[in-house]
Parts: structure tokens; sequence; C-alpha cells
């Protein structure tokens, strides 16, 4: 289906705005969106950019009719660049280069992940300087519509050169061969496309190339993990602000003379949403409470306060561990809204001055030292809500909760010391957060030199993109289990005295997880507290201005990310 303005009209049902390749307009947020919920997007070709892909495929045309060598157009590929062959055989040898490269393993990619890879291809090729033809931007744009997925193995690129084996999976199923997921049902590709009308591509000179010599798909994990760590930073807050109402902290560290004596945005942000959160909470205190609850020392050398002054770490610092999250999330995201917009395969042909051009941009590295920055910054953030599950359940750091947050009874209660309530919960979270932290070793550190040491330099970029969303998937569940527990703690605390917003916030946790009355397994109700946390209607009602608006104080320089 042809992807001009003209020729693809606005169908029934759209909404939200258009995805239009090649402009430069996409961004990391888009691709996020359409990868988890597809349906009435529009996909359209900007003209401009329609018209250099037709440029530059006349280039390449030009000169492979010439008889110059074009590296993967008319030579071999990587180290076999040497083997220079004739124009008849050009064909053939994109052929082979996709067939040679169906070598991955392990488990298909996710679903989100696989449309966010196709969708960020057809936008780096359309831009118009890898020199391929626009039906085949059509008809990835076609399969994205269709919801015709590639099984793509998640294991087998070093992220440079690009995405190569992944890749190749795609690449496969345009011509028409590998096995698909058409609208959730597997089929072969062949059969997926008969279905929907589509004709596979017979691929031109260098197309191959251009498909599987990219960052696409470690681009395609790096959003998804992005989008759902933005999530994750708007838990973690709620989690504070309800940890504060569990254990009747001082609402004292988020005032916003302290964040303004440290003004990271991130950390701003943080503190002032906390802040918002319990606004009106009758269970936090003020600093001079604390203070006043404690009698004088009137002339005395030495005396034990009655109440101490300062919370710990996991309440008064929590502003500063989000804060590490909202900031790396901005930068990450400016990163990959470069990527996702970039032309990174090789060679690009000029079609201006008419030239080809032979370089790396297929080389993964911003995507890489982004992603192993980002899934530091989320296992921290794991490890911040253990430390605030270990805090509530502990009858020795609760402020007298009970013990494991189980029902309160008494001697004569048949109940009495035969329920553990959140115990068991609490092992299985320092568990998820051991591991989210072993995951934080960065893969862009582990280099291998490989094919015949032509590519003796490579990024690691997509193995340290699927380690940041798997590390975010851990910490979901660790969120998970906080919120569980700690609705749990501040219904033991008394429910009417809580913020509004807090309030609220529990309600909606209890429609997933009743109070636990006894001991009964959690597994499920902890399950539907992870769909309920990545579907963004526990977040929702939290978006608010970032800090400096909330502290009505002068804008930091660069932008926010958070909501």
């Amino acid at each position: 289906m042809p992807l001009t303005p003209t020729q693809n009209p606005p169908r029934a049902g759209t909404t939200g705005a258009a995805l239009v390749l090649g402009s430069d307009a996409l961004r990391s947020d888009d691709v996020a969106d359409f990868a988890r919920r597809p349906e009435g997007r529009e996909i359209r070709l900007d003209p401009a950019a329609g018209a250099r892909m037709a440029a530059a495929q006349r280039v390449k045309d030009k000169l492979v009719a010439s008889g110059q060598p074009v590296y993967g157009v008319t030579t071999g590929f990587g180290d076999s660049c040497g083997r220079h062959i004739g124009p008849a055989k050009a064909a053939t040898l994109q052929r082979n280069l996709i067939s040679g490269h169906l070598a991955g393993s392990g488990d298909p990619a996710p679903a989100d992940v696989t449309r966010a890879t196709m969708l960020i291809r057809a936008n780096c090729l359309a831009r118009g300087y890898s020199g391929v033809r626009v039906a085949l931007v059509e008809l990835l744009a076609d399969c994205l519509r269709e919801d015709i997925l590639p099984l793509i193995p998640e294991r087998g690129s070093v992220g440079a050169s690009g995405d190569l084996v992944p890749l190749a999976y795609l690449a496969d199923m345009l011509t028409g061969n590998g096995r698909v997921l058409h609208r959730g049902e597997p089929r072969s590709a062949a059969a997926a496309l008969r279905r929907a009308g589509l004709t596979p591509v017979e691929l031109a000179p260098k197309e191959g190339l251009a498909l599987i010599n990219g960052t696409s798909f470690m681009s395609g994990y790096a959003v998804a993990a992005v989008r759902a760590a933005r999530e994750l930073a708007v838990v973690a807050d709620l989690c504070t602000a309800l940890t504060a109402e569990a254990v009747r902290a001082s609402s004292g560290p988020f005032e916003p003379f302290l964040h303004t004596q440290k003004p990271h945005p991130g950390q701003r942000a943080s503190a002032a949403r906390i802040r918002r959160l319990l606004a009106g909470s009758k269970l936090t205190v003020e600093h001079q409470e604390r203070v006043g609850a404690n009698p004088r020392l009137d002339g005395a050398g030495y005396q034990m306060l009655r109440t101490g002054l300062q919370d710990r770490y996991s309440v008064r610092c929590a502003p500063h561990v989000t804060g590490v999250l909202n900031d790396t999330l901005d930068w990450v995201t400016d990163w990959l809204d470069t990527e996702i917009n970039s032309t990174n395969d090789n060679p690009l042909f000029d079609p201006v001055a008419g030239e080809v051009h032979h370089g790396g941009n297929f080389y993964g590295g911003h995507v890489g030292q982004a992603m192993d920055a980002l899934k530091l910054a989320v296992a921290s953030l794991g490890d911040l809500l253990d430390r605030q599950v270990a805090l509530v359940v502990d009858e020795k750091s609760n402020q007298g909760l009970t013990a494991n947050l189980v029902r309160p009874t008494d001697d004569t209660d048949a109940d009495a010391g035969i329920h553990h309530g959140f115990k068991a919960a609490q092992i299985a979270c320092s568990s998820l957060a051991a591991e989210a932290l072993k995951n934080s070793a960065p893969a862009t550190a582990f280099s291998r030199s490989t094919e015949s040491h032509n590519q003796d330099k490579v990024s690691m970029a997509s193995i340290a993109a699927r380690d940041a969303r798997r590390t975010v998937e851990l910490v979901e569940n660790i969120a998970a289990i906080a919120l569980a527990a700690l609705c749990q703690a501040v219904d033991l605390r008394g429910r009417d005295r809580m913020a509004p917003a807090t309030r609220a916030a529990r309600d909606l946790v209890r429609t997933v997880v009743p109070f636990v009355d006894r001991d009964r397994r959690l597994d499920t109700d902890l399950a539907g507290l992870v769909g309920l946390i990545r579907s963004g209607r526990l977040t929702a009602p939290l978006a608010a201005p970032d800090a400096e608006a909330a502290d009505g104080l002068p804008a930091q320089q660069g932008r926010s990310h958070v909501r």
C-alpha cells in the first residue's frame, strides 16, 4: 500500500497523530505508544523523504551499472569485501545474506519490541540515504498495520555491524519466508502475507544489507525499557509517600529548601511529587513536631531523645535515588530520539552529490551506553523499594505496626501466632532486587573481536538493551510487592488519616489486591498488580508539573521528561 499522503488518507477510526516516516520527527515515546497499542495509528511517508529515497536509489543503480565496486552491493560482506561480483549476481547476494544470518537463539522478542523494531527500521530507511526502494518501506508499514510480526530470536547480535542476526528474521519475513505472528496467531510468513493481500518483496541490490545492518533491534528494546522505567519512577515516588505514612515519617526531607540547595532537576521533581502526594496527610509529621516531642536539656549534660529526629535513608534519600533515574531518562531519551531518526547502515548514498560513503553508523555505542546507565539506575530504584518493604515488615523498625504486617490479634484470638503476613513476599522482593543489581553490570564492557577481526570492536548494545528491559521487568515485580505491603501497612495505620492522593492510589491497588487478613497465596494478586503498573492507570492521576513549576522557582537549564 503506497505511503504518500494523497494515496493513503487517514483511515476511519484513526486515533492519535500520524507516524510520519523519514521526517526526523519520530520520538521514542511515539514508538513505545505504538508498540503497546498499535490500533488506529496512521503510518505515512514524508514526501521529501520519498523523493530522497528515489534519488539515492538512482545513485546506487548508476554506480552498480558502472562496474564500480560498492561494498555489500557488488562485493562480499565484512572481511569478504575484497570479492567483487558482477551486477547480475547482486540480487542473489542479498538473498544469501539473509539466509546465512538466520543464526539466532533464545526466546522470540516480545511483540511490543518487535513492533518497535519494525517501525524504527522503516523510519531509518525512509530517511532516504540507504539506497532502498519506497516499496520496501511500504511493505514494512503494511505488515505493521496488519500486525504481522516476525519471530525474532532475542540472542545473536554483538551490536555492530548493527543487529545483523536479529534483523535477518525481519528481512526473511518480508521475502515471504520464516514464521510470524499474525494478529497473535502463529503462521508462516507466506500465509500471513497472502491473508493480508500483501506481496513478498524481491530484494534489490543493497536492500538485504540495508535491512539488517542497523541498530533498530537494540533500539526497539531500548524504547520499551525507557517507557516502562518512566512509569516506575512515578510508582517509586508513590511508594515513598506510602512508606512515609506507614512509618509516620517526617515530611521535612521533601521540602523545597533542601532540594534547591542541590538542584538536580530529577531530584527536585521527585521531591515535589512526594510532597504533593503527602499533602493533607495526618500520618506524616513535621520536623518541629519531632523536636517538640523531646524535652530540653535544661542544664543536663546528656539525655536520650524520646523521638529520633531523622528517618532512615530509604525514606529521607528517596528523591536522590529516584532523581538519578529521572535525570538518566532525560538524556537517554535524547540519545534514543537521535538514534531512531538516524541512517545507521552502510554504505550510504548521497543523493545530491551522487556519491557513496562507507562508514560505521551501524555501531550501537550510544544505545549501549544509554542502556547500561538506565539499567543501573532502575536496579538502584528496585533496591530502594526493597529496603522500604524491609522497613515496614520489621517490627523493630515499622514504628509500632505488627510484625510482617499481619492482622492484629490478641491472646484470645484463634489466629494468634499462626500467620506470617508479608514475610515470604519480602524474601521474594530481596531476591528480585539482588537479580536486578546483578544485571546492572555493563554489557558494553564485553566487546569481542569477531568476523575474522573485521568487527574487532563491537558495542554489545543489544545485550545492554535486553538487560535493561529485563531489569525493568524485575523492578516492576518489586514495585508490585512494595505497593501491596505498603497498602497493607497504611491500612493498619489508619486509612482515614492518609493524604487524599495516597488514599486514592491505595483504593486502586485494593481493586487488585485485597487486604491480607490471613496467610494465602499472593502470586496471582501480585501479577495483577504488575499489570496495573504496566497499564499506566496507577500513575496517570499522579501526573503533575515538574519540580520547578511546583516549587514556584526558576526553571533549571535543560528539559525534563518527568511527569
